[in-house]
């Protein structure tokens, strides 16, 4: 503990443990039971960033998280306040991202009296969130902040709520700070079992046809350096999942894309056929998977996580290794040193890859419509790939992560497991604020851009150049595709009669305003959204309504059964 303690006010304990975890940035938005806090916000030196949605401030928190590996933090108030985070909570939860939340709450002697905006918050978030606390008393809370900080960032990480009451952020103790967390009953591995990293290098050796099957994990363990090694290293193929982007080089030649559902051609194929898959920080869920009997069915499967619970959960594992992705990386790469493990020969195995993409590369058919895949790769090609992305939910998240190439992890920021409308956007500020120079693109539906588009007066309001290139095809295009491949084309509810005009109301609200109704306009649209430096752009663009997402893979069928263009 600290010495020479101080008394200090909650609230103003809160803000300095916030300073001692070196949180820079809160994203949140104020209301009566944080009102103490607020006051003391007012002589801070930390930067609050005021949304218009406490949704929004969660998947901001999230945002700035991803981009640079630190905590994310917001701040709302109770009742309403505290279950508007919910989904952005469950966001964070399903992707591992370490953000902490805090909640105002009623007073302690009122909670469970139904009192003015009171709600369990700690009952409501408890299967979304990691761990969350309910402070009881003010001399508990510098203790449960630190940990809700250990917790968020350690281990598999994820999000943390605490709970703030009225009368505790304006209760008064001598501040003693913990300088570490002891919590027996939490305890992560990071080392890999030696014997089981000797097995999983004995199974290297013998393989012909191997595959990384990288996941977002790598992304979260700062294991990129370490992946590319072991890949490059034993000419192994790499394919990621949709957390995994950039992880490894989307140029490189041993990259294979993404797999599953909307993966590519050759990254299915490769994982069907290969004898060894290294699964890294990956989880096998049923968007990658597909039928499960005949997922990589010939292979033998080692599986590097650091959660347990993870292994062997959806398919069955031959060699599973608990630890840290980057710590087991480095291990194995010792160990098939000290064993003399050789560079093996994949030549073979290689021109079959290379073979499969040949015949069935990624390709979409040009005419006088806009096509929404054109659009992402004019972006790439004029950002030169080194933008942020982030997506919406839908076909535009899919082409967004077939088309831009990322050659560097925490440059693609999406929704994977909870599937979020009304993320990217949101999650765009969170990665402005922390990347001030950068820039950063919400390439997004027209359906999902609505649902937190009250955002554009934060980012006028801070003057955060972030660009929303809008794929607008008039409905939900994901849910008409699948009514369209599925469902007789009975396109029940998912067409809009008509949206908002984009461009005035961009310029309703302060931000610039773009249109592209013809595939000339495109690049002259982005180059202009890309000369805006001081506050928001729309780029609306027209695309053809009835363009699908393609290869894709039936819900529930084999991953080497694709529907093709």
């Amino acid at each position: 503990m600290t010495k020479n303690p101080t008394k200090l006010k909650g609230a103003q304990i809160l803000l300095e443990c916030l300073h001692r975890e070196k949180v820079k940035v809160i994203f949140g938005y104020p209301g009566g039971s944080v009102l103490d806090v607020y006051n003391s916000l007012y002589d801070s030196d930390l930067q609050h960033i005021l949304v218009r949605h406490e949704q929004a401030a969660v998947h901001a928190a999230d945002g700035y998280a991803r981009v640079t590996g630190d905590v994310g933090v917001c701040l709302v108030t109770s009742g309403p306040g505290a279950t508007n985070t919910v989904t952005g909570l469950a966001t964070a939860y399903m992707d591992s991202i370490p953000i902490v939340v805090f909640t105002g709450q009623v007073p302690t002697m009122l909670i469970g009296n139904d009192a003015f905006q009171e709600a369990d918050i700690v009952g409501i978030s408890r299967p979304c969130t990691k761990h969350n606390y309910l402070v009881k008393t003010v001399a508990e809370l510098p203790r449960i902040i630190k940990e809700a900080f250990y917790i968020a960032r350690s281990g598999r990480p994820g999000p943390v709520l605490v709970d703030l009451p009225k009368d505790i952020i304006g209760a008064e103790i001598d501040f003693e700070y913990p300088e570490k967390t002891d919590m027996r009953s939490y305890r992560p591995t990071y080392k890999g079992n030696r014997r089981q990293i000797i097995r999983a290098v004995d199974e290297l050796a013998k393989s012909k046809k191997p595959v990384i099957y990288a996941g977002g994990g790598v992304v979260l363990s700062n294991a990129s350096h370490e992946l590319g090694l072991f890949a490059r290293s034993f000419q192994i193929p790499v394919t990621t999942t949709l957390m995994g982007m950039g992880c490894y080089p989307g140029t490189d030649s041993l990259s294979l894309g993404m797999l599953g559902m909307h993966g590519t051609y050759r990254a299915n194929m490769a994982v069907t056929n290969c004898d060894l898959l290294i699964a890294v920080g990956a989880r096998f869920d049923d968007r990658v998977t597909g039928d499960l009997n005949t997922f990589a069915a010939g292979a033998t499967v080692i599986h590097i996580d650091i959660d347990p619970t993870s292994i062997s959960k959806n398919i069955k594992v031959s060699i599973p290794i608990v630890g840290d992705a980057r710590e087991i990386l480095k291990e194995i790469i010792e160990v098939a040193g000290e064993k003399k493990v050789k560079k093996a020969d994949r030549k073979v195995w290689l021109d079959e890859i290379a073979d499969w993409k040949h015949k069935h590369s990624m390709d979409y058919q040009m005419d006088e419509v806009i096509k929404p895949q054109y659009v992402v790769e004019k972006i790439y090609e004029l950002t030169k790939g080194k933008a942020i992305i982030t997506t919406e939910v839908g076909q535009n998240q899919m082409w967004a992560a077939q088309y831009y190439l990322f050659d560097e992890p925490r440059r693609f920021l999406t929704s994977g497991g909870l599937g979020t409308m009304g993320y990217g956007f949101p999650a765009a500020i969170g990665a402005q604020v922390a990347n001030p120079k950068a820039t950063v693109i919400d390439i997004a539906g027209d359906g999902s851009i609505q649902m937190n588009i009250q955002e554009l007066a934060t980012a006028v309001q801070y003057g955060l150049p972030v660009k929303i290139a809008i794929l607008n095809n008039m409905c939900l295009g994901m849910v008409r595709q699948w009514q369209q491949l599925f469902y007789k084309k009975r396109y029940s509810h998912s067409t809009f009669a008509r949206h908002p005009d984009f461009v005035k109301l961009a310029e309703a609200y302060g931000a610039v305003g773009l249109r592209a109704e013809k595939p000339g306009e495109v690049v002259s649209v982005i180059k202009k959204a890309l000369a805006v430096k001081d506050r928001p752009v729309i780029m609306d663009f027209v695309v053809d309504p009835e363009e699908c997402v393609y290869p894709m893979v039936p819900a529930g069928a084999p991953i080497s059964n694709m529907i093709l263009l």
